[in-house]
Formats: C-alpha cells, structure tokens, sequence
C-alpha cells in the first residue's frame, strides 16, 4: 500500500513474491518493487498479515513513494485504509525516514551518500549508508523502551573500545550512527566461536559492574534484585497465566539468586550469536537496546541456548570458572540453575512489553511469544530437582 511524502493515500500494488521470509526484512522488498514497478519504495511499517505470527505468507506494508505512482495501482477499500495511532514510531510515519536520513547526512558531513534500507519493524529501523572511498555506516533508529542503546554504546566505547560497534553518533528519536564491523553474523557459531563470545563478554561484565551506578544514571533499566520481579509482575499484569502461577518462588528464586555472590552488571538481554559479528579479530557484539542491569547468568544461557547439552556445559563452566576467578566466594552453576526458569520469564515479560507499546497492526511480531515464554517457564519448573531451598 503506497502513500507518498505527505501521507495521501495512492493505491496498492499487487502481490510481489520476495526470497527472504523475514517480515522484518526491507531490502528484498523495496528490491522487488523497483524490479517489478520501476519505482523506488520505502517500506514504512506492517499493516497485515495472513499468519497469526512470523514469518513467510502474504503481507501487506505500508510504503511510501519516491516519484509518479506506477499505472496499475489497485484502489484500497475505505476500512483497509492506515489510520493515526498515538503508539506509532517516528521511522513509521511518511516522511519519518527521510528526516532520519537528512539528520546522518548532517553528522556525516559526506558530499554524496547511498542509503539502502535493510529493516523496519516495532523494534528498529536500519540503513547502510555508503560514502566516499568505500566507507560504510549504519543508521539505527529504535522504539522509546530502547532508547538507552546509545549510552551503552557510549560507555563501551569509552571502558572497552572494540567490544561493540563503534558510536559515530547518538541523536533524538532513538538515532545513532555505527561505524561498520567487518565479518559475518554469529547464527551458526560453534562451540569455539561460543567461547570467544562469552570471554569478550564477561570482560565487559567485570568492568560494568564496577559502573552501576553510571549506567543507571544514563537510563539503563535497573532490574536489579527484587526490581527485576517487581518489573515482571508489572509487565505480565494482563497476562495469562499469572506470574505467581508459572513461578511461585519468584521471590525466593531471586533472594536466592543474590546469594549466589555474583555482582549485579550490564546484562545484554538478547545474547544470542546472531547478535555478535565474527572476523578476523575478537567477536563485537551488538544490539545492546534489550540491556539492563541485573544478573550475569541471564546471558550465559542465552548465549548457549543453540549448543547441545555437553557443548553447552562446557561453556557454562568456563564461564563459571571465570566468575569464581573474579568473584570470589560466588557459586555461579547454583546462579544457573536459578536463572532456568527466570530467564523465559524475563523474555516473557520483555515480549509484554513490546505488546504495550506498539500499534496494533505489529502485534503479530509477538502475539504468540508472551503464551510461548509462559510455557517454557513452567516445563522448565515442572523439569527441574530442589533448586531454590537446596
């Protein structure tokens, strides 16, 4: 469905088949347009689809035009047309893009500029920016809830240069600029590739724990201790089944979990090696907009969610080991265990979240992960020996 710069509606162009399944993806989108139309397409946002959730079928987005509408545009029905919604992102609305484009052209400072867009959803919009002489950069713009990505990206910059993309620069409306990481997405990391993840990553655990305080100021959510149920509970207080119903030792569990003497630091939030770029160097991890401060063992499990069981453990206690080296006294395999069962808690909660603060047209995204999330937490309880009392 087209709209041009001022938001009027033009029309909507028949199916156009895309290979990538990913609903979040836009550049085979806006590829498909130009090779089928002839016509040049920001994709805005989702405006629906026939699955109850991702990924693969039909989708219909909304996108504006750049330059004459093609002649064979369909009419859109009145009840299909986009309406005002006070939740929607400023990447969302017609003209929103290109405003964050002017604003990189201006930090750049580059004669000439190719900006590609490469997503957009509820999450994030992201663009590769190509200069002169072969440089490259990124434009990222997020949602409100991840805002802080910014002043972590700073911090690190400052405490541990190379460990995340670099930051060129951080403006309103959830902007930045990175600076590009050469290498592939860690998806498919092995078990070694697992291990040099989880040892850059704890260097930066041990040095933000030492910068709670600083962090927090910078407005990185505190879930610390109790916070963390606190933020649960609020988060999940519409949903079914209730908190207390999937996790009735919550506040037991995280009493626990302080006693294990691991200290409180940045927790990533989504440390999965999809999220880490791997080249030549040492891994560079990215996409800090789900961190928090908390408890280090919430990414550890998620960073070997993917391996099998001994690779797993093997990583896990490599990581246990370090903590002990660094924190000694802890017992970070009981913080572990303790952690099973939270950490689907936690992302069911972070899932409620997003729900909250998106239009309804992308609920599809994350519909199903609240249920889901509450599932896994309580097969993980019912699956589990004594942890919390023994």
């Amino acid at each position: 469905m087209l709209v041009d710069a001022a938001g009027d509606l033009l029309g909507a162009l028949p199916p156009v088949p895309v290979a990538m399944p990913y609903w979040q993806e836009a550049s085979d989108v806006v590829a498909a347009a130009r090779e089928a139309y002839g016509i040049d397409v920001t994709v805005l946002r989702l405006l629906e689809a026939d699955r109850p959730a991702p990924h693969g079928g039909t989708v219909t987005y909304l996108a504006q035009l750049d330059g004459p509408p093609p002649p064979d545009l369909r009419e859109v029905a009145e009840d299909l047309r986009p309406r005002p919604h006070p939740l929607r992102l400023p990447y969302a609305e017609p003209g929103g893009p290109a405003r964050s484009l002017a604003w990189a052209r201006e930090r750049l400072g580059w004669p000439a500029m190719t900006a590609v867009q490469q997503r957009t959803w509820n999450l994030s919009a992201i663009w590769r920016l190509d200069g002169p002489d072969g440089r490259r950069v990124w434009l990222k713009q997020v949602p409100p809830f991840f805002d802080h990505e910014g002043a972590v990206l700073r911090w690190l910059d400052g405490a541990l240069p190379g460990v995340a993309p670099h930051l060129i620069a951080a403006g309103d409306e959830g902007r930045v600029l990175l600076g590009d990481v050469p290498g592939v997405d860690g998806y498919d990391a092995d078990v070694a590739q697992v291990h040099a993840i989880a040892a850059v990553h704890h260097r930066v655990q041990v040095r933000a724990a030492a910068a709670n305080g600083e962090l927090a100021a910078a407005g990185v959510p505190d879930r610390r201790g109790p916070r963390l149920g606190a933020w649960i509970r609020a988060e999940l207080a519409g949903h079914r089944p209730a908190v207390d119903a999937v996790l009735p030792d919550l506040d037991a569990r995280l009493a626990a979990l302080a006693a294990c003497g691991l200290p409180d630091t940045l927790v990533h939030g989504d440390l999965h090696g999809g999220n880490v770029r791997l080249g030549e160097g040492p891994p560079v991890i990215f996409d800090w907009g789900d961190s928090s401060l908390g408890n280090p063992a919430f990414d550890v499990l998620r960073l070997t969610g993917h391996l099998d069981a001994t690779d797993r453990d093997e990583v896990v206690g490599a990581w246990a080991a370090r903590w002990r080296a660094d924190a000694p006294g802890a017992d970070p395999e009981r913080a572990v265990a303790l952690v099973g069962p939270l950490a689907p808690l936690y992302g069911a909660a972070a899932y409620a979240m997003f729900l909250a603060h998106i239009e309804p047209s992308e609920h599809p995204y994350h519909r199903d992960d609240v249920p889901d999330a509450l599932a896994a937490v309580a097969s993980l309880v019912a699956a589990e020996r004594p942890t919390v009392g023994g």
